[in-house]
């Protein structure tokens, strides 16, 4: 695997004539597998730990089971030495391509990893013929909503849920 997203990284799945796999070379991206899960729990435990303090209670990202979001997801790490440093998950829907989660271990934040993370989603996007990104996040989390919107997403609707506030935000590319 490459040291650092964007540079060349040998890919077994997809194919190797497949436009995801030339879309995950570009950004040194390879599809989790069910070997990861260890890994990445690991990794999305310390990326979320700042966000627990922030809303009080666990994240949704890490109150599910990786196993199951590998099956049903489009799921991507970025690795460094063999290790986890980087997730993206994302959801292809009729309409969008729904960005489930960008996160970025502790050790490999600040680097601009996850601004790459943010355009390969977007690459993704143009490549499967879709012209809308959309994200949810937590109103608390102000820090990511102002990076998000940074990268061009719009606020659509804040809707309550399980006693909070989420944030729906959207980006037309």
């Amino acid at each position: 695997m490459a040291d650092r997203v964007g540079q060349p990284a040998v890919e077994a799945d997809p194919a190797p004539d497949s436009a995801a796999h030339s879309w995950s070379v570009r950004w040194g991206l390879r599809r989790a597998g069910a070997g990861d899960v260890g890994a990445i729990t690991v990794m999305q435990q310390g990326a979320y730990a700042p966000n627990r303090e922030i809303i009080g209670r666990e994240p949704l990202p890490l109150r599910v089971d990786y196993t199951d979001i590998i099956s049903e997801k489009d799921i991507w790490v970025a690795e460094k030495d063999g290790a986890v440093e980087a997730l993206l998950v994302l959801e292809v829907r009729p309409d969008e391509l729904h960005v489930w989660n960008v996160s970025v271990a502790p050790r490999a934040q600040g680097a601009g990893l996850g601004n790459r993370l943010l355009e390969a989603a977007h690459d993704r996007a143009r490549a499967l013929g879709i012209a809308r990104l959309s994200l949810l996040t937590n109103e608390r989390l102000t820090r990511n909503i102002a990076w998000y919107k940074r990268h061009g997403f719009i606020v659509e609707r804040i809707e309550p849920f399980e006693g909070r506030a989420v944030v729906h935000m959207q980006k037309h590319l």
